[in-house]
């Protein structure tokens, strides 16, 4: 457009010059005088032509650079205001890290405090726990004197194997196992341990070191942004223990938060077994929103009611007990403790009372198989995952109460 424009001007500026000098040559001017009024009238224009377009030039110069201004004026405002919402962030984010600080540090020393009230009730278990003097119970005495150095040097290791989803196979929930150590780092399992532990009352021990070390894992877990829950083993002993269970009631009152995470399990055996105090203390953790876990279970004929009473919200339940419950009855699949009802139905009888049923020692493909046929939500086992030793960074968070525990128990020792 702009060469179109040019090539009319010019074409004017031609026309006028040759009439300025066509104009003096028929004036009398002569030839001389005609050419040089066309070139005079010629440069004039041209010269006329750029000082329009430098006008017009500098005019539009001037308004990008007062646009320029004006965009540069907005984005610093711009920069200012968003250098002051950085601020306020960084003077958010530090208050932040002050509170959850002090807020960390406020737990550890409520455990470290329950810990202290703890240990004098596990000093004087250990203390008690001596050897028989008697040589035919050399090989009992030895093994009674290993878990108590074990508990007093806190060799107790925390293993958590995965539950998962059916068919999904997805985790949703881990449990944890304890395992005791020897002083030459062998594995003791519990079906070793726990038959010197439990007469000689060192259970609790073990059960105390296994709840802190499970509510550690859950917080971790809860800063990683992992919703996952954890069964934690607990026993009828720790349930009843006087000492040990106030002290840690009290510490669950002040972090409720943990209740959609923690799950406390004990065997359908000592379930049944509870006597008053227990099931006080288990209404207690329920009215904070803790919720239980009934394993070993191999009775199906379970009162439903009993157990949505207790809070109970898991049966865990071998496959191989599952599967050898059934039966065909009248042409269809039932359970042995309930020909009523239909085998697949169980699952979902239970659901009615706000109750999932876990299958759990899981070691084939084929038990999957049969285990969904039965609509249970829920598999633990090997195939799924072995239970795996939880040390290190992670069970760092736990360690300064365990360290607490030895140094005080040497403490009592050197007296």
């Amino acid at each position: 457009m702009r060469k179109v424009t040019g090539a009319l001007l010019a074409g004017a500026y031609l026309c006028l010059a040759l009439t300025t000098a066509l104009l003096l040559w028929r004036g009398g001017g002569g030839w001389g005088a005609g050419v040089a009024a066309l070139i005079g009238v010629l440069a004039l224009c041209f010269s006329l032509q750029a000082s329009i377009a430098r006008a017009v030039e500098s005019g539009g110069l001037r308004r990008e650079l007062d646009a320029l201004r004006e965009a540069h004026q907005i984005l610093a405002d711009q920069i200012e205001a968003i250098s002051d919402h950085f601020g306020d962030m960084a003077e958010s984010v530090e208050r932040d890290a002050l509170r959850r600080s002090e807020a960390l540090s406020d737990e550890v020393r409520m455990l470290e405090a329950l810990v202290q009230r703890m240990s004098d009730g596990l000093d004087a278990r250990l203390a008690t726990a001596r050897p028989y003097a008697a040589p035919s119970h050399a090989q009992h005495a030895a093994l009674l004197e290993t878990v108590r150095e074990a508990l007093a040097d806190n060799r107790v290791d925390l293993y958590l194997q995965p539950v998962v989803s059916l068919p999904q196979r997805r985790t949703v929930f881990y449990e944890s196992f304890s395992r005791l150590r020897d002083a030459t780092g062998r594995i003791m399992m519990p079906a070793e341990y726990l038959t010197v532990a439990e007469p000689e009352g060192l259970i609790s021990a073990i059960d105390n070191l296994l709840l802190f070390r499970c509510v550690q894992i859950v917080r971790r877990l809860a800063k990683s942004d992992r919703k996952v829950g954890i069964f934690c083993n607990i026993s009828l002993a720790s349930l009843g223990d006087e000492v040990f269970f106030p002290q840690f009631l009290e510490f669950l009152a002040e972090n409720r938060d943990l209740a959609g995470a923690l799950i406390f399990e004990l065997g359908q055996p000592a379930f049944a077994q509870r006597g008053s105090i227990e099931a006080r203390n288990m209404a207690k953790l329920a009215d904070l929103g803790f919720r239980f876990s009934l394993d070993k279970v191999t009775n199906l004929d379970l009162d439903f009611q009993d157990l949505a009473r207790a809070d109970v919200k898991f049966l865990k339940i071998s496959a191989e007990v599952m599967l050898n419950q059934l039966l065909e009855v009248d042409g269809r699949l039932a359970l042995k403790s309930l020909k009523d009802i239909d085998a697949a139905d169980f699952a979902n009888l239970t659901r009615r009372y706000g109750v999932e049923v876990v299958a759990e020692k899981v070691e084939t493909e084929r038990q999957v198989v049969d285990i969904l046929e039965l609509n249970v939500a829920y598999g633990q086992g090997n195939l799924f995952g072995e239970p795996r030793a939880i040390r290190d960074a992670v069970l760092a968070e736990a360690d300064p109460p365990a360290e607490f525990i030895r140094a005080s128990l040497r403490r009592r020792a050197a007296r």
